[in-house]
């Protein structure tokens, strides 16, 4: 498994049995002990952090010799993380909510041509020893590894709409989180990808500013935002929440050239009678594409469907789910136009539908 952009800004939490891991920038099949890891040349490390996350692992029996580091990866450091919290302090009342690792000031150092990379820091002499094993040639360890005919799964870290390039700018983040940037972040071309498999939840949720239209601000977002425990993985801030938004869906599947789809946390719908989906935007009588998401005068058209009592935690088969809940399966599936190939029924990684 491979990371291809960003940094430790982004959070993914693994739930096996009753061992919990929050995972910042080693890949998060970390647990199954026949993957390889690898931390590509298109993301920003922070040594410091990558170095605690590895020792923490290994202090659970974790085989840290399977995570490598792209040599073309570049370096987070205190002073990036220190202009990242003082720009955004800046901003005030137009704070982006970012997590303020150092994220952004480390890209533009790279593009400036001013930053510095893992290689050159370990030709240097500078680099951790305890980081020093797990640093290769990122091109050459890509490319050998699809030459012997192994599988290459590309892990995003953020969401589409916090791509640089095509997301809710400039509310988003400091790299191309799209399936397109694990081309570059790994440095493959386009034909080395034959899947391309979208990750969404049951609802929407956010974190820090920028637009949202399916948001709920009353009781409704508060109940998906506890049952969902819905708090950053690195920050701890409380996302925001709304109705599975088939408008913003449509756009990310564009975007990605999504072949299929896994959807997560169908259980924390579980109990309500009725359940929101936002089916499209309007401006006045004319519809609406997702670019105009900002715009004060954006109205929603919105459906709402039967909820489901059942307890689906046990529920292995998408067919044995109640009803109600396959029915909504089917109505985002409907909206994607992609086949869902899995629905999470719980946090535990067993917990899977297919």
């Amino acid at each position: 498994m491979a990371r291809f952009g960003g940094g430790d800004n982004a959070g993914h939490t693994i739930r096996v049995g009753e061992r919990k891991l929050a995972l910042r920038i080693v890949p998060s099949a970390v647990l199954q002990e026949r993957c390889e890891l690898f931390v590509g040349g298109g993301t920003v490390v922070s040594l410091s952090g990558l170095l605690s996350e590895l020792e923490a692992l290994a202090k659970i029996g974790v085989d840290i010799s399977r995570v490598k580091i792209s040599d073309r990866a570049h370096v987070v450091f205190p002073h990036h993380a220190d202009a990242d919290r003082q720009a955004e302090e800046a901003r005030g009342t137009e704070a982006i909510g970012t997590t303020g690792r150092g994220i952004g000031p480390a890209y533009i150092d790279k593009v400036a041509r001013k930053g510095v990379t893992v290689g050159s820091l370990l030709a240097a002499g500078g680099l951790h020893e305890g980081l020093r094993e797990h640093v290769v040639d990122g091109a050459e360890y890509i490319h050998s590894a699809l030459e012997q005919g192994r599988k290459v799964l590309a892990e995003g870290a953020q969401g589409t709409l916090l791509d640089v390039g095509y997301g809710t700018y400039p509310y988003v983040t400091s790299s191309h989180t799209l399936a397109g940037g694990a081309c570059i972040g790994l440095g493959v071309g386009p034909r080395a990808i034959d899947r391309v498999v979208g990750v969404l939840k049951a609802y929407c949720t956010r974190v820090g500013g920028g637009p949202f239209p399916s948001e709920l601000h009353g009781e409704e977002g508060e109940r998906l935002r506890k049952a969902g425990a819905e708090f950053g993985t690195v920050t701890g801030r409380p996302r925001r929440c709304g109705w599975f938004d088939a408008a913003a869906a449509r756009y990310a599947v564009q975007l990605n050239g999504l072949t299929a789809a896994a959807i997560t946390k169908l259980d924390v719908l579980t109990g309500l009678e009725k359940i929101g989906v936002v089916t499209g935007y309007r401006i006045g009588s004319k519809r609406a594409a997702f670019a105009a998401a900002a715009d004060p005068k954006l109205e929603l058209d919105l459906e709402y469907v039967s909820g489901w009592s059942e307890d689906i935690s046990g529920v292995r088969r998408i067919a044995d789910l109640p009803a109600a809940a396959r029915a909504y399966v089917t109505r985002i599936e409907d909206a994607l136009s992609v086949p869902v190939e899995c629905v999470s029924v719980g946090p535990e990684r067993s917990q899977l539908a297919v």
